[in-house]
């Protein structure tokens, strides 16, 4: 069966020969994977009044052994410290997390989370990984692979990023 996505890249090799669409073809999959991960939690994240920015925020803090600034927090998710800042202001008022004095540096602030916050993210993450669980079940014994040729493809991607930053 063909798709919306087969037929947008086929009619973009056909107009632009010597374009090579084959990247449309992964960076589609890619945007495919993630749509349908968004799609498995979307109820959950509503029943919860969170949001996917949200949820990845807060599970990393909920075990984080050292209190996590907002700049490291954003190195780690490779997310803007725009957005994360963002999120985490609405968590803050929310009650769901909270912002103490770095006695280490003046400028920035320790991100713990609040009893709420811990009982809001206990009982949705557990919930999260059982739906994307479900999602993976076809995979049987083959789930290693996959796992492994996606990191590949991190890593591959984090590589070429840094090339094409240095343009």
């Amino acid at each position: 069966m063909t798709t919306l996505r087969d037929l947008t890249c086929e009619r973009w090799a056909a107009h632009n020969p010597d374009l090579d669409t084959s990247p449309m073809r992964v960076v589609a999959q890619i945007k495919r994977l993630s749509a349908l991960l968004d799609l498995a939690v979307e109820s959950l994240y509503a029943t919860a009044d969170l949001t996917s920015a949200e949820v990845g925020l807060l599970v990393p803090l909920r075990f984080a052994d050292e209190s996590l600034t907002a700049i490291r927090l954003a190195e780690h998710l490779d997310m803007t410290r725009a957005g994360v800042g963002k999120t985490l202001a609405k968590l803050e008022r929310r009650g769901l997390i909270s912002r103490e004095r770095n006695p280490g540096d003046r400028r920035s602030a320790l991100l713990r989370l609040t009893p709420e916050g811990i009982r809001l993210i206990d009982e949705v993450f557990p919930r999260e990984l059982e739906a994307h669980g479900r999602l993976f079940t076809g995979l049987g014994d083959g789930r290693a692979r996959v796992l492994d040729a996606l990191e590949l493809l991190a890593r591959t991607m984090e590589s070429g990023l840094e090339a094409v930053s240095t343009r």
